[in-house]
């Protein structure tokens, strides 16, 4: 259907859609209607969120991503017409950088007061030595090239190299710096990261039977995971990789099994 008629969003949440499909928003045939009603920021009052795979184009949302159409409507609110989000949600590897994310980096090189920092997508991103909770002139963090940041970016778009921070609009870090390095890092898919963050997450709940652990996720598709031996924390880390091709009542018995040895 890539390039053909345009359908109803709504009729299509739950469904693949490819690139180059148009969904129209009920009630809002115009363009210039759609335009007041859509916006790729923060969630407003009876306003649609445009979200990852869609822009806005024609008369309503264009899809620039192959995957499962998602939505979801503000809270105690049903229906499009009250607002909410639209996204596509697929199991891409490679990352573009969306400002807000948080994400885990790895220091790549020091450039001045610049630290380059690797975050898996198409360019590397900015850091600079100030953006760290009371970083001054005469008081610099101790970043060294190999390090892995735990940060959010605050630029993040096609025309502009991403540049991230290590503190919040409070200039606290808030969790955000560098990450210890008795870990292991690895990397999943972006679907995978997703739901692993969704609130009451039941596979971080399982997980937690087996073993004490800390646990770092970025919007990148990496994951930092550390429990109290080697071998703990390469288990964890095998359950977390195997989970995405798991059922819920397989991800169980996995557990159950490795928590009877």
């Amino acid at each position: 259907m890539a390039g053909g008629g345009a359908c109803l969003a709504e009729e299509r949440v739950g469904r693949v859609v490819l690139p180059g499909e148009s969904l129209l928003l009920p009630g809002q045939p115009e363009a210039e209607s759609e335009k007041l009603r859509l916006t790729t920021s923060g969630p407003q009052k009876g306003r649609l969120i445009c979200g990852p795979g869609l822009r806005r184009g024609g008369g309503g949302l264009l899809v620039t991503k192959c995957g499962l159409l998602r939505y979801r409507g503000p809270a105690g609110e049903t229906g499009s017409s009250a607002g909410g989000t639209y996204w596509v949600d697929s199991q891409q590897k490679r990352y573009v950088p969306v400002k807000g994310d948080h994400v885990i980096g790895i220091v790549t090189a020091k450039t001045g007061d610049i630290f380059k920092v690797d975050v898996g997508g198409s360019e590397q991103a900015s850091l600079s030595y100030l953006a760290f909770e009371g970083a001054t002139k005469r008081n610099r963090p101790n970043v060294q090239v190999g390090d892995l940041i735990y940060g959010q970016f605050i630029v993040a778009n096609k025309d502009m190299e991403p540049e991230m921070v290590c503190i919040d609009s409070s200039g606290r870090a808030n969790g955000m710096g560098i990450i210890g390095q008795d870990g292991f890092l690895f990397k999943v898919s972006l679907g995978l990261i997703r739901k692993l963050l969704a609130p009451d997450c039941e596979i971080i709940q399982d997980l937690g039977q087996l073993y004490p652990f800390e646990l770092v996720l970025g919007m990148n598709g990496r994951i930092w995971v550390k429990a109290k031996t080697v071998q703990q924390t390469l288990i964890l880390a095998n359950v977390l990789e195997a989970c995405e091709h798991m059922t819920a009542e397989q991800r169980k018995q996995a557990v159950n099994k490795l928590l009877e040895n």
